[in-house]
């Protein structure tokens, strides 16, 4: 006997691809260990962009963490102003436990600095750029066929008259997809539901 039948297998994959869609589906992030396996430490010497260095060679996603591990020091939110002069006089959070973790709550920049301002002025402090994802659009199913007058004159495709513009106003076109892995385990689920209950009639 069936579990279900293939009426309500199929509401299933409709359910799971509607949550989908609508973005019901718990998205989990990724968590950044800041400074890796040195931690939210004061840099010595030279090494005053180190978090920033850091920070640029990693890209980061509404719903990413960040993850601080500190002794004897603070971690501060601030804004770009006070960031600029290590001020944490009115810092939009403050954290002093030695394990702090923030999440990503909204694309654009997150502006953190040590709460001793000398380890701020020594290069304790970290902008992070959080990234816009756009949301998937497909573009047209097929490009337009050429018409008259347009410069086809026919012979070789890969002319310079048919080359792609060289000017700097061109601009690839990109599209970003963030799946969830919740999304993928629900598609997955409902997949499965569909064969066995196939399987069971």
């Amino acid at each position: 006997m069936a579990c279900c039948s293939v009426s309500q297998a199929s509401l299933l994959v409709c359910a799971a691809l509607v949550m989908l869609g609508s973005g019901s589906l718990p998205a989990g992030g990724f968590q950044f260990h800041v400074g890796g396996s040195r931690g939210w430490i004061e840099p010595t010497g030279n090494d005053t962009d180190v978090y920033n260095d850091w920070a640029s060679e990693n890209r980061f996603h509404v719903g990413d963490s960040v993850y601080f591990e500190y002794k004897n020091d603070s971690v501060l939110v601030v804004d770009g102003d006070d960031y600029g002069t290590c001020d944490g006089t009115y810092p939009i959070y403050k954290f002093k436990d030695g394990h702090t973790t923030f999440t990503f709550d909204r694309f654009g920049f997150f502006y953190f600095i040590s709460g001793n301002l000398t380890h701020c002025l020594n290069g304790q402090r970290l902008i992070v750029r959080v990234m816009h994802i756009l949301p998937f659009s497909p573009g047209p199913l097929g490009a337009p066929a050429p018409q008259p007058g347009d410069g086809d004159q026919g012979g070789d495709p890969f002319s310079p008259a048919h080359s792609p513009p060289t000017s700097s106003s061109a601009s690839p076109v990109t599209a970003n997809v963030l799946v969830s892995p919740a999304a993928v385990v629900a598609l997955a689920a409902a997949a499965l539901v569909v064969s066995f209950s196939g399987l069971l009639l």
